[in-house]
Parts: structure tokens; sequence; C-alpha cells
């Protein structure tokens, strides 16, 4: 079944309502799809794509599908990625992958042309990218892109992406400007720009309707937070159950994970050797994160509780959607002294991070 098929066929199964302009992009994703299969579907060899053989022809006009918070561009955007035959594609949150890139460049220190080498790698791996929320705020990546993207693009890559803003405000206001002005340049030619004008905030609508602190577990929490958890993902066969991911070279387990949304164990994400620097990668990753059995915090576990402090501040400034089971309610979570300053910060950001105005933020990469 085609893009638009499984589209149409969630709908009649009352698991999604009925959206106008979604039908549009999902129509647009199927023409898409129709093009590139098979044909640059098909793994080529490292030789062929050395010399520039593996794929003859031009290849179609990927997609830049842009839009407000919560209109369902992932959903579609998975969609058409699961409809694409074969394993010679990925779909990489965009914050991870350029993280990847960084990495491979500074293994590659002291090779020619260590970017056309990366592009090369990228593209033995996947003729097609999907991009989940494609950001750039970073002057590292800015300066990057404009030769990674003339790279893929001379590969035959086709490009799919998601992002909250149209390609001509990327990087706006940001230091250097110009030298990433052919990086737009680049996606604009070899991507339909198109936006999803859906009037309505999915992803907010899901939000108000949940219990975002529940301070009384009870054998009916799990279920609560499984249907928490179902309805801020994506769907599909992205989730799955336990596993662990990679954060900064070290793993973490999980309960659930999807694409863009995560299930911790409090014991896991706060109880283990982890960084300030690990939960800012972790709120950049994803847009909605579920914790599940906070304790009551106090100094005999001191770490823990410094851990959980830098993991809600992390949260908040990436504007992270939260979802807590907790043994107490926000005022009395934390029952020691020493860290009774910092967590007063803590107890009014967890209030905020409930409220409407702070759900409707767009997740800041």
């Amino acid at each position: 079944m085609d893009v638009f098929g499984r589209y149409m066929s969630a709908v009649h199964a009352g698991a999604i309502a009925h959206d106008a302009a979604q039908e549009e992009v999902a129509l647009r994703l199927r023409e898409l799809g129709r093009e590139i299969a098979p044909r640059w579907c098909r793994k080529p060899s490292r030789l062929l794509l050395r010399f520039g053989l593996a794929r003859r022809g031009e290849p179609p006009r990927g997609m830049y599908l842009w839009g407000g918070v919560g209109r369902g561009k992932t959903f579609l955007m998975d969609l058409f990625f699961d409809c694409l035959p074969g394993d010679h594609k990925m779909r990489v949150h965009f914050h991870a992958f350029m993280q990847r890139v960084h990495r491979r460049l500074a293994a590659l220190q002291g090779v020619r042309d260590p970017l056309e080498e990366v592009a090369e790698e990228i593209a033995a791996e996947a003729g097609v990218i999907c991009f989940d929320e494609f950001f750039v705020s970073d002057i590292g990546d800015a300066m990057l892109l404009g030769g990674l993207f003339d790279a893929l693009f001379r590969r035959k890559v086709i490009l799919v992406a998601t992002s909250n803003i149209p390609p001509g405000k990327l990087y706006e206001n940001g230091l250097q400007r110009e030298r990433f002005l052919p990086a737009i340049a680049l996606l604009e030619e070899n991507c339909a720009v198109v936006e999803l004008r859906s009037p309505v905030d999915y992803r907010l609508r899901s939000l108000e309707q949940a219990t975002l602190y529940h301070s009384t577990v009870t054998a009916d929490t799990g279920e609560l937070l499984k249907r928490n958890f179902s309805e801020l993902a994506t769907g599909g066969a992205s989730i799955a159950a336990g596993g662990s991911i990679d954060i900064q070279d070290r793993e973490i387990e999980v309960m659930y994970l999807d694409q863009d949304v995560v299930w911790f164990d409090f014991g896991a994400i706060c109880e283990g050797p982890r960084s300030a620097a690990d939960y800012v990668q972790i709120a950049k990753m994803f847009h909605a994160v579920i914790i599940s059995d906070v304790p009551r915090l106090s100094d005999a576990a001191l770490d823990a509780a410094r851990r959980f402090v830098n993991l809600i501040d992390a949260f908040y400034d990436c504007r992270v959607k939260l979802i807590l089971s907790a043994e107490a309610p926000i005022q009395g979570l934390y029952a020691g002294t020493r860290l009774a300053a910092e967590f007063e910060r803590t107890r009014s950001r967890l209030l905020e991070m409930q409220s409407r105005d702070y759900l409707g933020l767009e997740h800041r990469v």
C-alpha cells in the first residue's frame, strides 16, 4: 500500500482525523514515492559511486515539508519512508545526523577532502534520506552544509525533510549566514518546498487532554503512560519496546522508543553516570519524553537529584514536552536541603511545562 492508501486507511479506521491539508501532502508524497521506486532504492557499489556511475539520469526532486508544530509532518514523512521498498534508505533526526557527520570528520583528520569521503559513505548507505526536524542553529553545521549537500546531490541522493520553517528562514540572523546561503539554494533546487497548511495542532490537542504529572502511582498508571506514548508517537514499525539509545557514546536503556518520542525509567536516566550534555542531546533529539517512577528525591541520593535538576533545565530550554509519574507531587518532590535553591527553579519549571502556553511552543533543536 502506498502513502496515500495508508493515510486513508488510518482515517477510515479512526486512528487519525481526516485533514484536507494532510491528504494533499500524502498525494504528493505518493507521486514522489512512485518516481523514486524502485530505481533509486537500489544499493550501488562503492566503486560505482566513486566514479559517478551508480545512478544514471537525473533523480526526482525530493521534498522539504514545512509547517507549524503538531500538523502531522513527521507522521506523513514516516508513512512515506515505510512505503519505500528495500533498505537503501535512511530516516534520521537532523541533529543526530549532524553529530554523526562531525564525528566522522574528526576521525578523518588528515584525509584529503574528508567531506567528500563522508558524503560517499552516506550515499553508499542510502539513496533516500529523510530528515526530521531540519533546523540549523549551530555555526559549525551551517558552515558544513553547503559542501555536504553539494556532495550528496552530486551523488544523486534524494532528500525529504520536515521543518517548522521555510528554507529561506533557516539560520536566520546566524553568524556568517552568507556562507550558508548556498546550502539554502541547493535545498530549493533539489527539493520541492511544500507547506503543510493544516489549521490544527494535533500534538497540542493530545497533550492538553493528557495528565502530564502523575503524582499518585497506581496499577493503572503504566497503562495511562502507554496510551500517552501511543498518542504522541508517529506509530507504525518505528515504535520499539525496550532497547537502548546511544548518547555521547554511552547507552541508555529505554522502555519505549519512537522516532521523536522516548520513555525512560527514572533509574536509567538519572541514577547512572550522566552529564548535563547528555540531557541536552536527548532534549534536541526528542520532542516529547516520558519518565516513570520518579522517587521522592533527597540528599541521600544527591547525585540523582542533581541530575534531575539538570535534566529539567535542558528539557525546559529545548521546549521538550514532558510526562512524569512520580512518588510525590511537585511541591514535595524534593525533601532535602542541599539543592533547595536549585530545586525551586525545577518546581517552577515543572509547573510551567504543564501550561498551554508552554505546550504550544515549538521544539527547539
